[in-house]
């Protein structure tokens, strides 16, 4: 007896995904995660670009976590190109990746995953009976939009982050209200650890996972550092992201999935908690303590808790780092000059959801002659297939048809995939 499980349009992620899964006499025959969003060739499109102009091309790659492509190609190249920035900017630059993931997390938590949790077929669904918790969602939403607009010029692609630093720096009244702002809604960055605290979370995934996340260079919690560390203990140099990215292209989907050793594994904000929940800020850290989810997690479907708690880390640090700026005295600094050269550059950052990877080759004019991305979600790819793999194991013999899809739709969103940024690669075979 062949049983099939298809979700043709996977509902409530970013992008164009689908679920395939075929059971013969109670054992798996065919399992699949398809990412089928048409690649769009950004590597190739970055081809003799010059410095300047390739970091707001990156960018285009994703309309969510814009910020996050367009910091990390501008470090590679800055690496590439052997610029050191001042601290001001390094402080900025975290302040539009904290609206980033303030954007990027509420969105994912409220509007795609938490339906699945309170039963209903959205988050329009859910306004009748939850009306005050949406608009709490569209408030914060709304806030981390303008911290992008402060920074960057826009919500959405801004183009005042530049190779060298920003064209034009915030000034101290924006930045005051944005600090004004950001205490009046920690409260509700507090609630919404509590709400996702207290949700069902199946164990049908709960499985040994390897987990990767970019290794903070100090002793805070942190989105940004110089080398990758490795749930089993292992810390690699960022020159070597290409150990943990071992890709592989499979006939089914337009993303390449990454398998060291063969071997699945895990980013994203379960990643980053797993491995340095000890140095979050206070209010992030008592509140994943009273969570009551034990940590390290290897029940993937606790992402979604694991984003909540970033939620309110990045409130509390947005907090931080303007004041912070307010104590050095906030200048109104030019980029720092940059000289076009031969060189390679690589930068890692964590993104909403995982670990981004930009690398360039630069030629003596400062263009590019090589360029490689390699987004969270292409990392995570095999990872959902194997939670997947290990639902359906499980939960078969007693789940129905609507159930057992219901189940693998909830992994892939805990994942909150972002299958357009993935989906940049396709291989073509001349016949």
């Amino acid at each position: 007896m062949t049983r099939k499980i298809r979700v043709d349009h996977l509902s409530r992620v970013e992008g164009h995904g689908r679920i395939k899964v075929e059971i013969e006499d109670g054992k798996i025959s065919e399992l699949q995660f398809s990412i089928f969003e048409g690649p769009r060739f950004f590597e190739a499109v970055a081809l003799g670009r010059k410095y300047d102009q390739v970091h707001s091309v990156m960018a285009r790659i994703c309309a969510i976590c814009s910020a996050g492509h367009k910091i990390t190609s501008i470090m590679a190249l800055e690496d590439a190109l052997g610029v050191e920035v001042t601290e001001q900017t390094k402080l900025l630059r975290e302040l539009y990746y904290h609206g980033m993931f303030i954007e990027s997390h509420v969105l994912h938590l409220y509007f795609l995953a938490l339906p699945d949790y309170l039963g209903y077929p959205s988050a329009i669904a859910m306004v009748s009976d939850h009306g005050p918790v949406v608009e709490r969602a569209l408030q914060m939403k709304k806030l981390a939009n303008d911290i992008q607009e402060v920074c960057s010029g826009r919500p959405i692609h801004g183009e005042n982050p530049v190779v060298g630093g920003f064209g034009q720096v915030p000034s101290a009244d924006q930045l005051r209200t944005l600090h004004d702002r950001l205490q009046e809604y920690l409260p509700a960055a507090e609630e919404t650890v509590s709400l996702f605290a207290g949700l069902d979370y199946p164990s049908f995934t709960k499985a040994p996972t390897v987990f990767y996340a970019v290794k903070p260079d100090g002793d805070l919690f942190s989105y940004f550092g110089s080398s990758i560390a490795c749930s089993d203990g292992r810390v690699i140099a960022m020159k070597d992201y290409r150990q943990v990215c071992e890709e592989k292209v499979l006939p089914y989907t337009s993303a390449k999935q990454s398998l060291p050793g063969g071997q699945p594994f895990m980013v994203g904000a379960l990643a980053r908690v797993n491995l340095f929940a000890s140095t979050l800020t206070p209010r992030a850290a008592r509140a994943l303590e009273q969570s009551g989810i034990s940590i390290p997690s290897d029940n993937s479907l606790h992402n979604n808790l694991a984003q909540a708690v970033e939620t309110l880390y990045s409130f509390e640090r947005a907090i931080d780092i303007i004041e912070d700026l307010f104590r050095r005295g906030l200048k109104q600094e030019p980029p720092v000059e940059v000289r076009p050269k031969a060189g390679v550059g690589i930068a890692g950052t964590e993104v909403p959801r995982g670990t981004l990877y930009h690398e360039y080759e630069l030629d003596d004019e400062g263009r590019v002659v090589k360029a490689n991305v390699v987004t969270p979600t292409a990392q995570n790819q095999a990872n959902i297939e194997k939670d997947f793999r290990n639902c359906v194991t499980r939960m078969h013999e007693e789940a129905d048809d609507v159930q057992l899809t219901k189940y693998l739709e909830m992994i892939a969103r805990a994942y909150d995939p972002c299958i357009s940024c993935a989906a940049h690669y396709v291989e073509l075979v001349r016949r």
